[in-house]
């Protein structure tokens, strides 16, 4: 069963609120049609959706190991809560403020759904993620504790 996983991207809308008001913002989204819904769930009715043009020069933000370790340790909170591992990375992605990192974790969530292990898709990206970070999260994937794994090299990082 082969799976698509489509690029996430932001849309700029407007519409109008529950109560009539005038409306307007940014959403992430995989498409128009789930950002129009995801608005409609927030009661919100929208005239229009568009994808938000990027600027033509658009400086990309060096990722640090700051961005790695929130990165480990917010991956760490979500499998300790349940989520499942492709899901998580969506969660996390969404979440965070570096574009270039934001990337990254996406980038990493399309090999794992391709049925990647978690080791091999960071192992990758050498330049963020060293061997002894990708070691760790090998040994927690093959000893089922990978959560606690994650969580121990955010602490490192």
């Amino acid at each position: 069963m082969a799976t698509v996983a489509a690029k996430t991207q932001t849309y700029t809308w407007q519409g109008t609120d529950r109560q009539g008001k005038p409306a307007q913002g940014e959403t992430m989204g995989s498409s128009q049609a789930i950002v129009k819904a995801q608005l409609r769930k927030q009661g919100i009715v929208a005239k229009t959706v568009r994808k938000k043009s990027k600027p033509l020069l658009q400086s990309k933000k060096k990722i640090t190991p700051a961005d790695i370790a929130i990165f480990a340790r917010q991956l760490a909170t979500m499998m300790k809560a349940g989520v499942p591992l492709v899901q998580s990375f969506d969660i996390v992605a969404e979440g965070l403020e570096n574009p270039s990192m934001r990337d990254l974790v996406i980038e990493i969530k399309n090999e794992v759904a391709r049925g990647t292990s978690l080791a091999n898709s960071i192992a990758k990206h050498p330049k963020y993620f060293d061997e002894l970070f990708v070691s760790l999260v090998a040994a927690g994937e093959q000893a089922g504790t990978l959560e606690t794994m994650l969580d121990r090299v955010a602490t490192y990082k």
